[in-house]
């Protein structure tokens, strides 16, 4: 019997499960679809929380009921397991992302664009919250470019929040995931850089299914399901890599 098929034989039609998925910002458009699909194979629902990593991390520690978390780096979700809040055999990566330098405007923008005299703000995300800041500040201190753009920062919470003060034209252009401007329509993509993966920490995203909710048949079968065939095609059409 295939996987799929054995969720659907999990599910119970007279009394609909769900599960609550906590997921960084940068994946809630992905887990949207992996939901959706999930949902058409199944009985069950999936319910979404999305936020920094370092903000969801917290309201785990400090008992938000969510029953999966779906990080944007690996040191939370194994922090998790190492304070007993989930285990190691439920806890792997699902994806590996990207970082991109992007404007929405249709000028070519290279890294040579960080250092144009026009540009006036620079968003990213906090690199305290949210991974795709760390990289980003990596990236920066790599170019040495740090100290000369300081002033022209603007902090995101998430790289959600930074794609957004870019998109509104609270900032000229921001460090962001490329799965979002991969996920934007071709033609409404501005411009942008992918930086090269060598020039910052991996951003591995782990997963963790949460000890409490180890009865829920629902997230178990959701877990289950992020390591099909079928999601883990959907996550690298939306721009990331699985291994």
């Amino acid at each position: 019997m295939t996987l799929l098929g054995t969720l659907a034989n999990c599910s119970q039609p007279e009394a609909r499960s769900s599960a609550t998925v906590a997921v960084a910002t940068n994946f809630k458009p992905t887990l949207e679809q992996l939901a959706a699909d999930f949902e058409s194979r199944t009985d069950y629902e999936i319910d979404t929380v999305s936020g920094s990593t370092g903000k969801l991390y917290a309201q785990i520690v400090h008992g938000a009921p969510y029953d999966i978390f779906l990080a944007a780096d690996q040191d939370r979700p194994r922090r998790l397991v190492q304070d007993g809040y989930a285990t190691d055999q439920d806890h792997f990566t699902y994806a590996i992302g990207g970082l991109a330098l992007w404007s929405p405007q249709d000028a070519d923008i290279t890294p040579d664009s960080l250092i144009d005299p026009g540009m006036k703000r620079l968003a990213l995300a906090n690199s305290d919250l949210a991974p795709y800041g760390v990289a980003a500040a990596q990236l920066l201190d790599r170019l040495d470019l740090t100290e000369t753009l300081r002033s022209k920062f603007v902090f995101g919470e998430s790289v959600g929040q930074t794609f957004a003060f870019v998109s509104t034209g609270n900032a000229d252009m921001g460090f962001v995931s490329a799965a979002q401007v991969l996920a934007l329509p071709e033609g409404a993509r501005g411009s942008y850089w992918l930086v090269p993966r060598q020039w910052h920490a991996s951003i591995a995203q782990d997963a963790v299914l949460l000890e409490g909710s180890k009865s829920n048949q629902a997230a178990i079968a959701f877990f289950a399901y992020l390591k099909s065939p079928q999601a883990q095609e959907t996550i690298r059409l939306s721009g990331y890599r699985t291994e």
